[in-house]
């Protein structure tokens, strides 16, 4: 057996072992978000029907934005809690609005036509939004409060209570 090889091999690999072991019981589902505490980044998109959305334009009132995909399983599993909260909040002033992430819009009609809608989905052609947003992959939802900060980012699928509380809990 050659013993400098075997040796060599040792010291390469136990510090790439103890490398990914560091990770091992952090949740990857909790991602920071250098954005919360910080001012919403605008956009300006059309809806799937057409007409003009600018985010400016909606300062003075909470707005919950979802990022979502018609091929994305854990945005179907989101998407009815969605629609119950969107109806819950409108008359507190609330405004929800979702954001094709890297999809078709023929999709997406189809999609809402077959699972329903509350709520306008804005159509981020070039991705520019999402990259604005940081958004990493579907399902992501930000709060954004009435002075257009994000008060918190969900990563992952949405419920009613998550969406209540947070929406109680922000300034």
């Amino acid at each position: 057996m050659n013993w400098k090889v075997l040796g060599a091999g040792v010291v390469v690999t136990v510090p790439l072992l103890a490398i990914l072991a560091s990770g091992f019981g952090l949740n990857p589902r909790v991602e920071s978000n250098a954005l919360e505490g910080q001012a919403a980044p605008n956009f300006e998109l059309e809806t799937l029907e057409g007409d003009r959305v600018a985010l400016s334009e909606l300062r003075g009132k909470p707005v919950v934005i979802n990022f979502w995909a018609t091929w994305c399983q854990p945005c179907l599993i989101e998407h009815q809690a969605l629609i119950r909260s969107a109806q819950r909040f409108a008359p507190a002033g609330v405004t929800f609005l979702g954001v094709l992430y890297n999809d078709e819009p023929a999709e997406a009609v189809r999609y809402l036509k077959k699972k329903g809608a509350a709520y306008p989905t804005l159509i981020d052609v070039n991705g520019r939004t999402a990259i604005d947003y940081g958004v990493a992959g579907v399902p992501e939802t930000f709060f954004i409060n009435a002075e257009g900060t994000i008060a918190y980012k969900a990563t992952g699928p949405v419920n009613d209570e998550m969406v209540s509380s947070i929406l109680r809990g922000m300034p």
